[in-house]
């Protein structure tokens, strides 16, 4: 009778790593529903889309200081949305801007152009 050692880790290798896939998903499918996805990166501007179903545009506070984005709805709307985001860059307000329709926010954040502050120096 011939014994050959057997690995069990290659016996359970495959459902480990479908053990593992079901955390991973379960852990993505915790977050919150409003996430934002960031669809582009243009040049000049960020925009972000939220699913805020439910919720009018005057029970939404999109706040924005620096490069942190805070969205929140008052305490008397029908669903209660708190998030913060934080982007690389600075985002320019005045040129910034937002829409909701059919219950998706789509943020549109302009960067902050950083203003050069060099100073040319004479040579003597």
């Amino acid at each position: 009778m011939l014994f050959a050692p057997v690995s069990r880790r290659y016996a359970f290798g495959p459902s480990l790593r479908a053990f593992d896939r079901f955390f991973a998903d379960a852990a993505r499918s915790a977050e919150p529903q409003q996430a934002a996805s960031q669809d582009a990166q243009e040049g000049q501007a960020y925009t972000l889309r939220f699913d805020v179903p439910g919720v009018s545009r005057e029970q939404l506070n999109i706040g924005i200081e620096g490069s942190i984005v805070r969205l929140e709805t008052v305490a008397d709307a029908p669903r209660q949305y708190k998030a913060a985001y934080e982007l690389p860059l600075d985002i320019d307000v005045a040129k910034s801007e937002a829409k909701l329709e059919h219950g998706v926010l789509t943020l549109k954040l302009a960067k902050l152009q950083p203003e050069s502050r060099a100073t040319k120096l004479t040579i003597n």
